[in-house]
């Protein structure tokens, strides 16, 4: 009996033994996490952001909106409660599947990390509260090298490869010298945009580097910079529609109460009550699936530009500027444009399953970005010269059977995209609207045709595609692709970087800052004139 009772009581011992060994460990690990979250949780002036109250400001619909365009994957992960969701593309995942059911859990002021922890902490030790306010969990990783390789490229392979050539006959052919440097500087600072997001584990997007930076007026400032870069992109693609399906049918016009209608207009028109139904749409787990494919579609248009110089016997000429001083900074423009996927780049990061590999995605994908920009860039400009368009598939001789699929395909994609590009602009619009109004499935179409609206009125008031493009890229690219990184990147890391690490931050910041300003006014100059011709 006494041999029972002593290893009973041994028995207990180890218990408790064992369950204080468990606390300590699970309360170090919350020290941890405490001390990643409160090291850069500071602006730089010393006052505290979110994370010190345990909660994140507008928008918090940013995150699972624009991992659409981080789309090539495939992993399931589990919730609390044992379920398990397959992601088979990003725009499906699972709050923002519910962003687009309209089925708002979340508010502008939820936590910044869920109560996961509480299911591990046994229930005896319920008494020492463990609470980690500030610090997100981070989201699962699937993505493999592979996949956020093909994600960073179809990010970087976008319309902009359609202006190209039009930026080499701006800036002459040394522009493609300037170019492949801005290139090497954004892959640089897309790279600084990853020791931000290293520097905490609560930080996955690029607002939330604005907030660990600044604050909450960081988060904001960065916020609005991405969403007018995506309601200009949308601009954009409406004006491409309607000039791309204005060369295929150039006679068409039409009088609406005594209002002469070109056919420019007519199809931005009726691109624009095509793809207004698609931004109606729940799910668009279809459209993912067609805009995922840039890439291909890229390397096509650019196969019908070479077919038809080639086989159709266009010809190539050896002709053009060298060097235009006066029209570069416009050319600067559409290349920062190009290059501009910043706001993507975080989202591609905090998918991966080895984020140590994130240097050699963002340096493979600017390289191939490189070369289908360079390559379109010397074709269509050397097939053209100085008569090219600011889409190259405008100057493409239409009876070529080439040049109709190069056209075609620049008209379907949009549309594709279309609804990609707005519905993060919708949900975050959509958050500043009162609980019980923004889950109403009304609330969100009247906000959406709002928006559709308003891009079809911008894009027939100003529909000068080249111009629009080197405007964004010269004022809002260069915020987000050189300036803002090396900003958030001195704030964040403040104290701990060596003189040459500051010295070529602060070199970054002013080309970003001549670029930015001298390629802002020429393009406003521009579009002065053209708006009064």
């Amino acid at each position: 009996m006494m041999n029972e009772d002593l290893g009973s009581k041994r028995a207990d011992e180890f218990q408790m033994e064992d369950e204080e060994i468990f606390a300590e460990r699970v309360f170090e690990n919350k020290d941890d996490l405490e001390s990643d979250c409160s090291v850069h949780s500071m602006a730089s002036d010393g006052h505290s952001n979110a994370s010190d109250t345990g909660e994140t400001s507008w928008p918090q619909s940013y995150r699972d909106s624009m991992d659409m365009y981080t789309s090539i994957t495939n992993t399931s992960f589990g919730f609390p409660g044992g379920t398990s969701v397959t992601r088979l593309a990003s725009s499906m995942s699972p709050l923002y599947k519910r962003n687009l059911a309209f089925d708002h859990d979340a508010t502008p002021t939820k936590p910044l990390i869920s109560d996961l922890e509480k299911d591990v902490v046994p229930a005896r030790l319920s008494r020492r509260k463990l609470s980690i306010s500030g610090c997100d969990l981070p989201h699962q990783k699937g993505c493999s090298f592979v996949q956020a390789v093909l994600n960073g490229i179809n990010v970087l392979c976008g319309v902009g490869v359609l202006a190209a050539p039009f930026a080499v006959k701006e800036g002459g052919w040394l522009s493609l010298s300037l170019a492949f440097f801005f290139a090497v500087i954004a892959c640089h600072t897309g790279i600084l945009l990853m020791k931000c997001l290293e520097s905490s584990p609560r930080l996955q997007t690029y607002p939330d580097i604005g907030q660990a930076a600044f604050g909450k007026p960081g988060r904001l400032v960065i916020a609005i910079i991405l969403y007018m870069e995506l309601y200009a992109a949308c601009v954009e693609f409406l004006i491409m529609m309607g000039d791309n399906l204005s060369s295929l049918f150039p006679n068409t016009n039409m009088y609406i109460a005594g209002i002469q209608l070109n056919s420019n207009q007519i199809f931005a028109i009726t691109s624009t009550l095509i793809i207004l139904p698609t931004v109606w749409l729940r799910d668009l787990s279809l459209l993912a699936y067609i805009s995922v494919g840039g890439v291909l579609t890229t390397s096509l248009v650019m196969l019908c530009l070479v077919w038809i110089g080639v086989v159709d016997n266009v010809g190539f000429h050896g002709s053009g500027t060298v060097l235009d001083l006066v029209n570069l900074p416009v050319s600067l423009g559409i290349f920062g444009f190009c290059y501009a996927g910043h706001s993507v780049f975080p989202n591609i990061y905090s998918s991966m399953k080895e984020t140590s590999q994130f240097p050699w995605v963002l340096i493979i994908s600017f390289f191939f970005g490189w070369v289908f920009n360079t390559g379109i860039a010397v074709c269509g400009y050397l097939m053209f010269g100085d008569s090219v368009k600011s889409q190259y598939t405008l100057n493409m001789p239409k009876q070529f059977v080439a040049s109709k699929v190069a056209v075609w395909t620049t008209v379907v994609i949009p549309m594709s995209k279309y609804a990609l590009t707005l519905t993060p602009v919708a949900l975050s619009l959509e958050e500043l609207m009162p609980s019980a109004q923004h889950q109403t499935y009304i609330v969100s179409i009247v906000i959406r045709t709002v928006l559709v609206i308003s891009t079809l009125v911008v894009a027939l008031t100003i529909p000068f595609f080249g111009t629009v493009m080197s405007l964004g890229g010269s004022f809002l690219a260069m915020l987000l692709t050189i300036i803002l990184p090396c900003v958030c990147y001195l704030s964040i890391h403040r104290g701990r970087l060596s003189k040459m690490k500051i010295a070529v931050c602060f070199l970054y910041i002013t080309v970003g800052l001549l670029c930015a300003c001298s390629g802002t006014y020429s393009a406003l100059s521009r579009l002065a004139n053209q708006t009064t011709e």
